[in-house]
């Protein structure tokens, strides 16, 4: 138990510490500390959750590698624009690996036949958005991008919205805290990926965005972690179908 509560002000600490050194723009130095945040995290996971799944403990693990590897773009030789990038392609493919896990996590649990038959018209318009939001945000950063890479991002942010959409589908369904940390979790992720983008291709460098981009990731974590302590439950009534049930 202390040895739990320690690395919890650890890891309170780290984020405090990563979110002033992306705000300086030490990128170098921030990727170190939010590498270490990642490792400690997955410890803290995988040794003291009493009710782990493997689907989180997977997107912990390879999301965890996917920053290891985008921690050692910054001390091995530049790749010269000539040649392929494997640091960006394979850091990122890992990213999308992680965020798939954390996707199934979620569908695993619901029961499609009742989630369809109660929400299909939320369904149909969340698909319509996340086509367009993810064709917009993409398209962004499309003069900055070659083909592949351009692809590769369009794929990436159409996990992200498809993590979000899970996570909304997931809350409307069951209605209860765990769901409800994820969702907040899933929106944090998807805010500092689109800032993210826009730091790296559009406002390049941009120090505020750096700031806020990294304040969104630690948000997220801290809520995925909280959810990951909970247990789902059925679906819960909402409050206004509580009312009309009592009338």
């Amino acid at each position: 138990m202390l040895v739990n509560k320690f690395l919890k002000v650890v890891l309170l600490l780290l984020g405090g510490i990563f979110i002033l050194f992306q705000g300086f723009a030490l990128e170098a130095e921030g990727a170190i500390v939010s590498t270490i945040m990642l490792v400690l995290l997955t410890i803290l996971y995988h040794r003291f959750t009493e009710n782990k799944t493997k689907y989180f403990l997977w997107f912990l693990i390879i999301f965890t590698t996917a920053h290891f590897w985008s921690l050692l773009s910054w001390y091995l030789p530049e790749i010269p624009a000539s040649k392929i990038d494997y640091h960006y392609y394979g850091a990122n493919i890992l990213y999308i690996i992680s965020y798939i896990f954390l996707i199934v996590k979620v569908l695993v649990n619901l029961k499609f036949r009742e989630v369809f038959a109660e929400l299909s018209i939320p369904i149909i318009i969340l698909l319509i958005l996340d086509v367009f939001c993810v064709v917009v945000v993409t398209d962004t950063a499309e003069g900055a991008l070659s083909f592949s890479q351009y692809i590769l991002e369009f794929i990436y942010n159409s996990v992200i919205m498809a993590l979000l959409s899970s996570a909304l589908i997931n809350y409307m369904y069951r209605n209860d805290n765990k769901s409800m940390q994820f969702l907040i979790g899933s929106i944090c992720i998807v805010f500092s990926e689109i800032i993210q983008l826009a730091y790296y291709y559009i406002l390049l460098d941009d120090q505020n965005l750096g700031l806020i981009y990294s304040f969104f990731l630690v948000v997220a974590f801290s809520f995925f972690y909280a959810q990951s302590q909970l247990q789902f439950t059925g679906p819960i009534p909402s409050y206004l179908d509580e009312q009309l049930e009592e009338v």
